[in-house]
């Protein structure tokens, strides 16, 4: 059996190093193309925001449903795996999207995992070695209206000793 680790990927923590966390992403083809910007608040947040442009739009002219995915597809992996360190493997396991309203103009995604959570995951841990935790996420319109939600399942485990 292929013992599965986790590392960061070389590319990225190039880029995270010569760029910072949030700079990063504008290098990666799909959020350089759909014009996905990121905004690291504090440790444990993390927001995304897509403009309608010409490069994200779907056959209708509003957001192409991909792009809003991908604007939240790996956050709540990332504050996991930075908040837990280097003891824990985190992977994406499931993920939904509903898309709720056509998205138009600016949307805006927070991801957030309060610094409470993480110490409850490390206190399971020791009882249990693994668990799956589900994150939800919604994508607002300028107004403040949900355009999509997000709901994102992820394995977490301790490394072998």
């Amino acid at each position: 059996m292929r013992k599965l680790e986790q590392q960061v990927f070389p590319r990225w923590a190039r880029l995270r190093a010569e760029h910072g966390f949030d700079e990063a992403f504008s290098q990666f083809g799909p959020y350089a193309g759909a014009g996905i910007k990121i905004h690291t608040i504090d440790a444990f947040t993390v927001e995304s925001t897509m403009d309608l442009v010409e490069a994200n739009t779907n056959y209708v002219g509003t957001h192409f449903g991909g792009s809003l995915y991908s604007m939240c597809d790996p956050f709540f992996m990332f504050l996991l795996m930075q908040n837990l360190g280097d003891g824990y493997i985190v992977w994406d396991k499931a993920a939904t999207i509903d898309f709720v309203k056509p998205g138009t103009g600016r949307v805006t995604a927070r991801f957030y995992i309060p610094k409470e959570e993480i110490e409850g995951i490390k206190t399971e841990l020791v009882k249990t070695r693994k668990m799956d935790r589900v994150y939800i996420c919604e994508v607002k319109n300028a107004a403040g209206e949900t355009v999509a939600r997000m709901s994102k399942t992820l394995y977490v485990r301790q490394k072998k000793r």
